[in-house]
């Protein structure tokens, strides 16, 4: 398939903005998702990193849906003619916490555009910066780095693993079972079909379970960090996401303490491959 980048490039610079009001049900929802006992969130509760993409869900009616479950492509974000698309990383700086009760304003920039031919096929890079508002002060930056790609071309040989480190302080191992996978969809309002509906995930993308979304493992890397290091405020994570992870096996989420305050997380696969690396710096 053709990709015409200069066409895809007409969206850099495009803006959107949205505004919510964190509320507590939906942290009290994850915590219990992630198989937390935490106290029941109340006002000025703070907002765990990462736990803001329970809040400036996009809002699209049922006939704006693409067949992948997705908003159609080609409003705010490019309109890339490839059928997978993924959460490929990203990188926050937490500058002040949300709270429960904070009506916070998110202002979103399509900031790159790029594309590849990948082994596999053609590759398109999106990365949108977000920031993050409460009463008229930065409290949070994220920048989203979206990849989007051909389905898999017969003959085409699988992509090599990198295996991950072996070198853990401390980990955890998760069961991405379909009630955790569509639990999180639901609560992030997220109809991408590739994390619940087996048929199409398999049939249609080719891949061979429900993938685990890339916004969960980060999620439980930095989770993994607050079970271990309770005291630990993350002040910067970034993400790298590697292959995915599929509801058939179980995975490990692992973490260490680096230099001056800085931790190293990834997800570690049932073969021993690297599946998503992370870091955190920490106050």
């Amino acid at each position: 398939m053709g990709l015409d980048l200069d066409h895809l490039r007409q969206w850099l610079g495009r803006t959107e903005q949205r505004t919510d009001e964190v509320t507590a049900m939906p942290l009290a929802a994850l915590s219990a998702t992630l198989d937390r006992d935490d106290p029941s969130p109340g006002p000025g509760s703070e907002v765990p990193p990462l736990w803001h993409w329970l809040y400036f869900a996009a809002i699209a009616r049922h006939s704006e849906l693409g067949p992948d479950g997705h908003p159609k492509r080609g409003g705010f974000l490019p309109p890339v003619p490839l059928p997978r698309r993924m959460f490929a990383g990203g990188r926050f700086e937490f500058l002040q916490p949300l709270r429960v009760g904070d009506r916070v304003t998110r202002t979103s920039k399509v900031t790159r555009v790029d594309g590849k031919q990948g082994r596999s096929g053609a590759l398109v890079f999106v990365t949108v910066r977000h920031e993050f508002e409460a009463a008229g002060e930065l409290t949070l930056t994220e920048e989203h780095d979206i990849v989007y790609r051909d389905n898999p071309q017969p003959g085409v040989p699988a992509a090599e693993t990198q295996p991950a480190p072996a070198d853990e302080a401390f980990a955890r191992e998760i069961v991405p079972d379909p009630v955790l996978l569509f639990r999180y969809s639901a609560l992030t309002f997220n109809g991408h079909r590739i994390h619940y509906d087996r048929s199409y995930v398999t049939t249609v993308e080719g891949y061979p379970g429900l993938i685990v979304h890339g916004p969960l493992i980060a999620t439980l890397l930095l989770d993994l960090l607050r079970r271990n290091v309770p005291e630990a405020r993350v002040r910067r994570f970034s993400f790298r996401a590697v292959r995915p992870l599929f509801d058939i096996h179980r995975f490990n989420a692992c973490g260490r303490a680096g230099r001056e305050r800085n931790y190293a997380l990834w997800a570690r696969d049932q073969q021993g491959a690297l599946a998503m690396e992370a870091s955190a710096e920490t106050a």
